[in-house]
């Protein structure tokens, strides 16, 4: 959840506007700097804990992450520095310590990979219901930039104690429910992340994430001033609400994960796909309190389905020993998507004055975005033991 708090960034952007006068797009553009940063780290991190283990990934993790936050509250020397700390430093120790929970998890429960993942990375999404609320009261008490300090330095504690906690299976471990009738069996002959690049699987799983968390996180990097437009709620009823929705984005990291071990992980997405393409449209005419806050809330579900699923989805297809690079490096759709939805989504408030444009056109990118889960299938590769003719097909969900 300390990492997580990064999704209540919309709470600080209308005190930086005021404090120092910077624009909506420079302000939006730290959370942006922040996630895509968090992409790159992530794969850097799987790779680093496959070679020095999960504890020592986390704990770099979570130094990096708190301690930006703690310098960006020395933000008087500009915007470059709150992109610097807040932004890189920041984003990358999130990056660190996000791969290392969904990599070991994937490995101590192979059986039930949806919803363990979805379990792991719930916390993540449910950051913004503590903090947005509490850098609210932090920020009217003590200002913005003493706000900064006061959450990197709890960040750093907590990330840090928990980061202690983690450690890998041992050798061989294997589940006892791994006997059951209907449990999956392991593939012998994982790929390597060279292997699964070299698959078109891996590129169009790539931008099923990308698509998903383009229109999740356009509205993550507004929310607080989307629901002051459309309900003219107060500044501390929308950081409320902030707080609300995103229940939503833990809920549906592991609600989604659970569906897809049911109906498989493309189904799971195309149904995510064709929801948010009806809440998208109809949200901007929406005056509502309550109507607003369910139809964020579902958003926000399957934003956070998206990366409830992916881990597992990879692993299905790819395996799970190389899990961790292998999907960190798919992070970096998670890194692309901040560069272009929330930018996007800000350049169009601030020409047209509304968010109605933008939203609409959110609608149709993810409508158009259901036909690539619907195309995806499990690569196929030479058996290594077989001879080279031989196709061997990858357990799919």
């Amino acid at each position: 959840m300390a990492l997580g708090a990064v999704y209540a960034w919309s709470v600080f952007r209308t005190p930086l506007v005021l404090r120092f006068g910077w624009s909506l797009s420079q302000v939006t553009l730290t959370f942006t700097i922040s996630i895509f940063t968090l992409g790159v780290a992530a794969f850097f991190g799987g790779l680093w804990l496959n070679r020095s283990g999960p504890r020592v990934v986390a704990l770099a993790g979570g130094l990096l992450y708190g301690s930006g936050v703690i310098l960006a509250r020395f933000s008087t020397n500009g915007l470059w520095w709150l992109y610097l700390t807040y932004g890189v430093i920041g984003g990358a120790g999130l990056g660190l310590g996000y791969i290392v929970p969904v990599a070991v998890l994937v490995k101590w429960f192979p059986d039930r990979r949806g919803l363990i993942t979805g379990i792991a990375v719930g916390g993540f999404g449910a950051g913004a219901l503590i903090t947005a609320p509490l850098a609210t009261m932090l920020i009217m008490r003590a200002g913005i930039l003493s706000t900064f300090a006061y959450l990197g330095v709890a960040y750093l504690l907590v990330t840090v104690l928990a980061g202690w906690f983690m450690q890998n299976p041992p050798d061989g471990w294997q589940p006892r429910s791994t006997i059951r009738k209907n449990a999956k069996p392991q593939h012998p002959n994982d790929f390597s992340l060279r292997e699964a690049l070299h698959t078109w699987q891996w590129w169009a799983l790539w931008v099923t994430l990308f698509l998903n968390t383009t229109a999740g996180i356009s509205v993550i990097s507004q929310e607080a001033p989307i629901f002051q437009e459309l309900t003219h709620v107060s500044v501390a009823g929308a950081a409320a609400l902030v707080g609300i929705v995103s229940i939503g984005n833990a809920l549906g990291r592991v609600f989604w994960a659970w569906v897809s071990d049911l109906i498989t992980r493309k189904a799971t997405f195309v149904v995510m796909f064709l929801m948010q393409v009806v809440l998208f449209w109809i949200l901007p005419g929406v005056t509502s309190v309550t109507l607003a806050t369910l139809i964020a809330f579902t958003i926000l579900m399957c934003y956070g389905g998206g990366f409830g699923t992916m881990p597992a989805f990879a692993a299905d297809y790819f395996g799970a020993t190389n899990v961790g690079p292998i999907y960190g490096l798919m992070l970096t759709a998670w890194g692309t998507a901040s560069a272009f939805g929330p930018l996007l989504i800000a350049h169009t408030r601030e020409t047209s004055g509304t968010y109605r444009g933008a939203l609409h056109l959110i609608a149709v990118i993810v409508l158009v975005s259901t036909a690539v889960p619907l195309v995806v299938s499990a690569p196929r590769r030479k058996s290594i033991t077989g001879s080279n003719s031989q196709q061997q097909r990858i357990e799919a969900a």
